[in-house]
């Protein structure tokens, strides 16, 4: 169980840590999460959701030193940057990944449309 993040939430994170720092703020090391983690397979569930990507799931054991949960409790930023997270949506988080590293695939490819455009492509 991990509690993925958005990057646009994690970013006004950074920019509310960073006015509180101008105004005179101390230092402070707060988590930033939406307090609810998900599992592996809820993530590859959210990347079947988000499109037709084919891909093959290789079942094992955890990593050894892998913690079984990390969720994060986001109350002193909230409480000290005023910061509330608006993306909290395994969904969303999946949807503007895939569409960035689609994005990525175009500039490389000069002009393929996305990922799966690429793999289609590809001869195996």
């Amino acid at each position: 169980m991990r509690d993925y993040i958005h990057v646009t939430d994690l970013v006004e994170a950074h920019m509310k840590a960073l006015n509180y720092l101008r105004r005179g703020g101390e230092p402070l090391i707060a988590n930033c999460g939406y307090g609810r983690g998900y599992s592996v397979l809820e993530v590859l569930d959210a990347v079947r959701r988000a499109g037709p990507r084919r891909f093959e799931v290789n079942y094992g054991p955890r990593r050894p030193g892998d913690a079984a949960s990390v969720v994060a409790n986001a109350t002193l930023a909230r409480r000290l940057l005023g910061w509330t997270p608006r993306h909290n949506s395994l969904d969303l988080i999946v949807e503007t990944a895939i569409a960035w590293e689609d994005s990525l695939v175009v500039r490389k490819t000069g002009g393929l449309r996305s990922l799966h455009d690429k793999l289609a492509a590809a001869r195996f």
